[in-house]
């Protein structure tokens, strides 16, 4: 199915585990929310901190990455037209969805009390590029264990209530990077958008030309290289 446009600004949360994913996962489809009046905020669980190669950067450490994409990601986010980018800085590869992470997404919930909420499918074990990072997987999952039943209610994490966080539902939750999508978007006219995101996480991109290459090709089943067509695709849950 293709979704129904809202009929007002909508305040969207986008959580997912490391800079670059909202790009990549649905940088397209945040474009064109942003550019549709959307209010978009960001908050990455991670920062990316393993995402080199140490046999071939040698002069690259941990730290020193992290800070690199803090700040790739603060300028993709702006291309996008996202209005705040926040980091949780746990430990890249490491994710785990237990009780104290779940703790932080909903206080991270009732903070930004969005309308809609993104993440990706924790049920997908494979990617286009193979294996699906344990890192995606632990922060859909876990993400969702906020969403269902806790952010909603007062009798879960009643601590958070002493912060003054009142429980909060989002009214949609739209899980990106799914093998199961219910819902399709066409965002042809936005993808150069999500391509000059993309490029700002050049840490992570290597030679530009042929990634521009690889994104061309991504084009939607049924499209040609002369009309192209791309598409960004969900599994949608709705509460309301």
């Amino acid at each position: 199915m293709t979704p129904e446009p809202w009929d007002s600004p909508k305040n969207i949360l986008v959580i997912l585990a490391h800079p670059d994913d909202p790009e990549f996962f649905c940088g397209a489809t945040l474009a064109k929310w942003a550019r549709a009046g959307h209010k978009i905020a960001y908050c990455l669980l991670t920062c990316g901190d393993k995402g080199f190669n140490a046999d071939t950067h040698s002069d690259m450490t941990p730290d020193k990455l992290c800070g690199i994409r803090h700040d790739e990601q603060r300028a993709a986010a702006a291309v996008i037209g996202v209005q705040a980018v926040r980091f949780l800085d746990l430990e890249d590869g490491y994710l785990v969805p237990d009780l104290k992470l779940r703790r932080e997404i909903v206080r991270v919930i009732r903070r930004e009390k969005p309308d809609i909420l993104v993440t990706c499918d924790p049920q997908n074990l494979f990617a286009v590029y193979g294996l699906n990072h344990p890192d995606h997987r632990a922060a859909g999952q876990v993400v969702l264990d906020a969403v269902f039943p806790a952010a909603g209610s007062k009798v879960f994490f009643p601590e958070l209530l002493a912060e003054g966080l009142e429980p909060h539902m989002p009214k949609e939750v739209w899980c990106s990077l799914t093998s199961q999508p219910n819902t399709i978007v066409d965002v042809t006219d936005v993808w150069p958008v999500k391509l000059e995101a993309l490029l700002n996480h050049k840490s992570q991109i290597g030679d530009v030309e042929k990634f521009k290459e690889r994104m061309k090709s991504r084009r939607a089943e049924g499209s040609s290289e002369e009309n192209p067509r791309y598409e960004e695709t969900f599994r949608v849950v709705k509460y309301a």
